[in-house]
């Protein structure tokens, strides 16, 4: 039996409901109590902080990753994981290393295998010297956030077929397809809210027309549609022209979802009491629809375009993946994973299909944060 002197939690939105609920949580804003309920949801947080630290990574993975991402060494081509060691045959080391390595054909097979040298440890320091990069673009420098120095190796998940680093290159990779989601989705949001309003706000036959549309744009198998649009991009784009061409491919593909969901909600609310009062207050349609309709239900909106960033960021892996989207020198995480096409090379070198791990979590991270998103969307509900 509940305790009746019990106060109610003044972060816990569903106390709202008890006329004894403390002051704060009376007069506090939708906002906030979204907030407060957000934070009852811990997978959400969790998800929240990792993709804080996804972007982190995204925006200084010059500094993060030890190796630049034009560097190889084809004396290193396919060589394996060098792991990070804390111990070896003399016993615990404070400091980190790793084993160096040395590759050498098979005789039959011609296959270069490589061993590690435990008499030969590399100790991992913190903000060394290396192969000279240019940070965002702006300047020059060689300052790295770890490394083993000069003449030595550290390939923590291996390198690729030319012998570049690939925990460089996802690190790489992660600024452009991350970045993609949330370019892609802006165009969306702007796309599928203003089309979504006008046909829900007027209806007839603009809101039969733009239905139509809609589910002719739905009817075209994705992949074929991908293909097509991809196709059409010049050869002589640059890199960054054909990575803004692939966010207007995705976002021209992706507004259709969003559009019904605002055309639905404003189908509900333009008959609402607060609808009414504003028409015959003499405010003009436009305001109605903008400053009255869509703020009503921006929480859906949010929680919409939140689920949607995983969608574009697998969109631009497939169609990458498939040789459509983007090309080499331009490096994403679907451009790395071209490597992986070969059945044989993935059995040989499994380390390649390390970049899908990374998509997988940033696309768990995303839906983990749509789902907590949604909960706190309605803070009445219990």
């Amino acid at each position: 039996m509940a305790d009746e002197n019990a106060q109610p939690d003044p972060q816990d939105p569903e106390s709202v409901v008890s006329p004894d609920a403390p002051p704060d949580v009376l007069t506090a804003s939708q906002w906030k109590l979204m907030w407060w309920k957000f934070r009852k949801h811990k997978l959400a947080v969790w998800a929240g902080f990792l993709l804080l630290i996804l972007y982190f990574v995204a925006a200084f993975c010059e500094f993060l990753a030890p190796y630049p991402l034009d560097y190889r060494d084809v004396d290193y081509a396919y060589a394996p994981p060098q792991p990070v060691r804390f111990i070896s045959e003399d016993g615990l080391h404070l400091r980190p290393f790793v084993y160096a390595i040395e590759g050498e054909r098979h005789p039959e097979t011609r296959r270069k295998l490589y061993t590690e040298l435990t008499d030969e440890r590399l100790t991992i320091r913190f903000f060394v010297r290396g192969e000279s990069y240019r940070f965002w673009g702006l300047f020059e420098t060689d300052l790295h956030l770890f490394g083993v120095g000069e003449g030595g190796t550290v390939h923590l998940l291996g390198t690729d077929s030319l012998g570049r680093d690939l925990f460089s290159r996802i690190l790489y990779g992660a600024r452009i397809s991350l970045t993609i989601g949330l370019v892609g989705v802006a165009m969306s949001f702007v796309l599928g809210l203003a089309i979504g309003a006008i046909s829900g706000f007027y209806g007839g036959w603009i809101d039969n027309l733009i239905q139509r549309f809609i589910e002719i744009i739905q009817s075209f198998p994705s992949i074929p549609l991908w293909m097509a649009l991809a196709a059409a991009l010049p050869d002589t784009w640059s890199p960054l022209q054909i990575y803004f061409g692939i966010t207007v491919v995705l976002s021209l593909i992706g507004w259709t979802g969003l559009a019904r969901q605002v055309r639905g909600k404003i189908l509900s609310l333009r008959e609402e009491d607060f609808t009414t009062a504003a028409v015959l207050g003499g405010t003009g349609q436009w305001r109605i629809m903008w400053r009255h309709l869509l703020p009503s239900f921006m929480s859906h909106i949010i929680v919409s375009i939140t689920l949607a960033v995983p969608t574009m960021i697998l969109a631009e892996t497939a169609l990458s993946f498939l040789g459509l989207g983007l090309q080499p020198p331009v490096t994403s995480w679907g451009v790395l994973l071209t490597e992986a096409q070969n059945v044989q090379a993935v059995a040989a070198q499994p380390w390649l299909l390390t970049p899908v791990f990374f998509v997988i979590i940033a696309v768990l991270a995303f839906n983990f944060l749509g789902d907590g998103l949604r909960d706190a969307a309605d803070p009445y509900s219990k």
